[in-house]
C-alpha cells in the first residue's frame, strides 16, 4: 500500500487587521503525518494506528476487512515535534482558545445595548447565540471528518480566516439590518467549528498520561478565562467608546511562527479501526449526554446572567433602567471578573483532584464531574431566587456554582481522549460537540428568552415582572444541572472497561463484532 506524505512546510504569515485572533498555527507541524486520506501520530512511545486510503484502490475508510496487514513492514514518515516545540504549540492553541471564547461572549457582555440598538425582545436576542451554535453544530462533524484525514493546521487556518472577516463585518451592521447580524454570527461558528474539533486532539497526539492531563487542563482553563474576558473587555470598550460595536473591533497583537521537523519511523503494522468500535462506547455516550446538560446550563447562564443582574438592580432601585444605548454594563464587567477567577480556580482544582485520585479510583473522573454538576445546581438555584433581594449574595452563589461547574472542563476532554483511539479522536470530538450543542446551548439562550417573553405578557412594561419573567425561566437551569450529574454517574459505571478497550485498540488489538484482530 502506497502512503503519500505531505511534509509540513512554512506558510506565509497571515496578519488579520481586526478581531480577536491571528494565526499562530504556523508554529506547529502538529505532530501529524499527512497521507492520502490519513493521519497518524507517534508520541511518548504510544503506538497509534493509521487509517489509510490508497490512490490505487477503492478501500473504504474504516473498513475492517481492508485492514489486514501486508507481509512486509510498512515504512512511514512522521512529523514529530521536540518537547520545546510541543509546549509552544500548546501555548498557541491555548491563546486561540482564549480569543475564541472572548469573541463568543463579547456579544453577551453588551447585550443590553444591543437590545436597545435594534429594539429586540429576549427571544430575538437569544437567536444571536442560537444561530452561532447551530452553524457550529452543522460544521463540526465536517471539520472533525477532515481533521482525521487531512492537514489539520491548514483546516484551522481556513476556518479562522472566515471567523476574522465575519467578526469584523458584524460590527458595521446598521439598526435596520438585524437579520444581517444574525447571519454573520452564524458564520462566526465556522472558526470555532474548525478549531474546537481539532485542537484537543492535537494535544492528545503531543502528550500522554499525566502530562497530557496537565496540558489539557491548561488548554481548557482558557474557556472560563476567555469567557470572562469577553464580558470584561466588551463592557470596558463599550463604555470607553460609547458604542457597543467597538467591542467587536478590538484586536490583540501577536506573532507568527513556522516549523518544519521530520523524523523517519518504521512500523511493523498499520491497523485500521472502525468508528463504531471505540467512540460509541457506553461511557462516551453517557459522558456526551453529561456534556450536553453542562452546555445547556452554561450557555443559558453565560448569555443571560448580566441582563438578569441588571434587571435585579433596577428592581431594587440600585441603578436606573436603560432607556437608550449605551447602557450601563457594570454587571457584565463584574460577572466577567467572577468568571475568570472561578474558572482558573475550578479547572485547576478539578485537574489536581483528578490526578491524585485516578490511580486509586479508576472511575474518579466522571465521579468528579458528577459531584461538580450536582453541587452547582443548588448554588445556581440560590443565586436565582436571591437576586431580587441581595446582589452580593447572588454573586457569592454564582461564584461557588461556577467554581464547581469548572471542575469538569479539563476532565471532560481527558475522558474523551482516553476512551477513543487516536485515529478517531477528531471525529469523536466532532460528534460530541454536535450532540452537546444541538441539545444544549444551541437552544437554551433562545428557550429562556422565549419563556421570559411569554411570561412578560401577563404584566408588560413593569420592572418587577421583567425580572420575574427571566427569573422563572432561569429556574430550568438547576434542574438540567441535576440531570447532567446523573449522566456522569452513569458514565462512571462503564468508563474503566471502555478505557481498557481503547488501550487495546491503540496497541494493535481490535475487538469488534465478537472477533479479535491482532496485528504484530
Amino acid at each position: 500500500m502506497n502512503l503519500g506524505v505531505d511534509t509540513v512546510r512554512s506558510i506565509p504569515q497571515i496578519v488579520p487587521y481586526t478581531s480577536y485572533v491571528t494565526f499562530l498555527f504556523q508554529i506547529s507541524g502538529l505532530v501529524a503525518m499527512e497521507t492520502n486520506g490519513s493521519v497518524m501520530s507517534l508520541q511518548d512511545g504510544e503506538k497509534t494506528c493509521l487509517s489509510s486510503v490508497s490512490n490505487e484502490t477503492s478501500t473504504r475508510y474504516g473498513s475492517i476487512a481492508d485492514s489486514l496487514p501486508t507481509s512486509e513492514p510498512s515504512t512511514v514518515e512522521t512529523t514529530v515535534l521536540s518537547p520545546r516545540r510541543s509546549y509552544i504549540t500548546v501555548a498557541v492553541l491555548c491563546y486561540v482558545n482564549l480569543i475564541n471564547y472572548m469573541d463568543r461572549y463579547t456579544i453577551a457582555g453588551v447585550l443590553l445595548s444591543i437590545q436597545k440598538f435594534f429594539v429586540i425582545t429576549d427571544s430575538t436576542s437569544g437567536l444571536l447565540q442560537t444561530v452561532f451554535v447551530c452553524s457550529f453544530i452543522i460544521l463540526a462533524p465536517i471539520f472533525g471528518y477532515l481533521g482525521d484525514r487531512y492537514n489539520r493546521k491548514f483546516i484551522m487556518i481556513g476556518g479562522l480566516s472566515v471567523w476574522v472577516v465575519t467578526t469584523l463585518s458584524s460590527s458595521f451592521v446598521t439598526e435596520s439590518n438585524f437579520w444581517l447580524l444574525v447571519l454573520l454570527r452564524a458564520l462566526v461558528g465556522t472558526g470555532e467549528a474548525s478549531y474546537s474539533t481539532i485542537a484537543p486532539t492535537i494535544i492528545g497526539d503531543l502528550f500522554s498520561g499525566a502530562k497530557r492531563t496537565v496540558m489539557i487542563s491548561a488548554f481548557y482553563i482558557f474557556i472560563p478565562v476567555g469567557s470572562g474576558l469577553g464580558y470584561i473587555i466588551g463592557s470596558f470598550v463599550a463604555k470607553a467608546t460609547g458604542d457597543w460595536r467597538w467591542a467587536l473591533r478590538v484586536s490583540p497583537r501577536n506573532r507568527t511562527y513556522s516549523i518544519e521537523i521530520k523524523q523517519h519511523t518504521s512500523m511493523n503494522a498499520v491497523c485500521l479501526i472502525s468508528l463504531s468500535v471505540s467512540p460509541c462506547s457506553k461511557s462516551f455516550v453517557w459522558s456526551s449526554l453529561g456534556v450536553t446538560a453542562m452546555a445547556f446550563l452554561t450557555g443559558a447562564l453565560a448569555f443571560w446572567t448580566p441582563i438578569f443582574l441588571s434587571r435585579a438592580q433596577v428592581t431594587q432601585g440600585i441603578q436606573p433602567p436603560c432607556i437608550t444605548e449605551p447602557c450601563d454594563t457594570s454587571d457584565s464587567y463584574i460577572f466577567g471578573v467572577v468568571t475568570v477567577v472561578t474558572g482558573i480556580l475550578g479547572v485547576s482544582l478539578g485537574s489536581t483532584i483528578s490526578r491524585r485520585l485516578r490511580d486509586r479510583v479508576p472511575n474518579a473522573d466522571p465521579l468528579i464531574c458528577a459531584v461538580g454538576m450536582l453541587s452547582s445546581a443548588p448554588c445556581f438555584f440560590a443565586a436565582i431566587v436571591l437576586a431580587s433581594t441581595s446582589i452580593p449574595a447572588t454573586y457569592v452563589f454564582i461564584g461557588i456554582g461556577e467554581t464547581l461547574l469548572s471542575l469538569n472542563w479539563a476532565i471532560l476532554a481527558d475522558i474523551l481522549l482516553y476512551v477513543v483511539v487516536p485515529t478517531r479522536r477528531a471525529t469523536a470530538e466532532a460528534l460530541q460537540i454536535m450532540v452537546c450543542h444541538l441539545l444544549g446551548d444551541a437552544g437554551s439562550p433562545y428557550l429562556l428568552g422565549a419563556i421570559s417573553d411569554a411570561l412578560r405578557t401577563y404584566q408588560p412594561d413593569t420592572h418587577v415582572w421583567n425580572l420575574r419573567s427571566l427569573e422563572y425561566s432561569f429556574l430550568l437551569c438547576p434542574f438540567v444541572g441535576v440531570l447532567g450529574g446523573l449522566f456522569f454517574l452513569m458514565t462512571a459505571l462503564y468508563i474503566t472497561k471502555d478505557r481498557k478497550n481503547a488501550e487495546l485498540l491503540a496497541a494493535g488489538t481490535i475487538v469488534t463484532y465478537g472477533f479479535i484482530w491482532v496485528y504484530g
